[in-house]
């Protein structure tokens, strides 16, 4: 089954498009800023990068983003584009959770078999959106808003960490055995798995799906 592919990232302040066929990755485009620049950006970088890659988007087959947890704003700008998308070409959209895509961040550096991910995004001052999965991808800790310095990681250890909160949990932790992975989130990494779940049909209803938040915009738990 052939898969043209659009990829979304809007989680974090990086904003990401990227474009694969059939878990190929074929080109990309990233722009990080200090601030959140993805209502102005995101629709410009798609049309560049399609017109870059000589693509039409009548020849998409599906768009996949990335669902969170993350930026309240930045997933909301994320899934409202690639509802519309998906809407006006009568394709399916695909949701892969943010921390799935950190894994995949971690098994592309190099992750060995004895090694957990523990991936994280940054939730405000010292907590974090944790989750932590074993090497073939499985999670063994389910995503939970952390402390760092409440969190006690002995028994996920060996480990590599990946995530935009690697700084902020370096000054709290500091075993020998972990592995610090200092890769950017970018809609590249959602190639493999993007094409799995279409191979799957494992798609979103559109009229109803919504991102994993775990916050609201004014940072309170949900």
């Amino acid at each position: 089954m052939n898969s043209l592919i659009l990829h979304l990232e809007t989680s974090t302040k990086i904003c990401s498009v990227a474009l694969s066929q059939n878990g190929i990755l074929l080109a990309h485009s990233d722009r990080a800023a200090d601030g959140y620049i993805h209502g102005e950006a995101l629709t410009l970088m798609i049309e560049e990068l399609l017109h870059n890659s000589n693509t039409n988007l009548q020849e998409l087959n599906a768009i996949s983003y990335s669902s969170g947890p993350g930026s309240y704003t930045g997933l909301r700008i994320g899934l409202s584009t690639a509802k519309g998308l998906c809407f006006a070409l009568a394709i399916p959209l695909i949701a892969l959770p943010t921390h799935q895509i950190l894994f995949q961040i971690g098994k592309e550096n190099g992750l060995e078999k004895s090694q957990k991910v523990i991936a994280l995004l940054d939730a405000r001052r010292t907590e974090v959106y944790m989750e932590v999965f074993d090497s073939e991808g499985q999670s063994i800790q389910q995503l939970h808003c952390a402390l760092l310095e409440q969190t006690d990681i002995s028994a996920c250890l060996p480990a590599v960490v990946v995530g935009d909160s690697n700084t902020k949990a370096q000054t709290f932790w500091a075993a020998d055995e972990l592995t610090w992975i200092h890769e950017a989130l970018s809609a590249r990494f959602q190639a493999k798995a993007a094409f799995e779940a279409f191979q799957r049909q494992q798609f979103e209803d559109l009229a109803y799906c919504s991102p994993i938040y775990l916050k609201g915009a004014n940072g309170v738990l949900l």
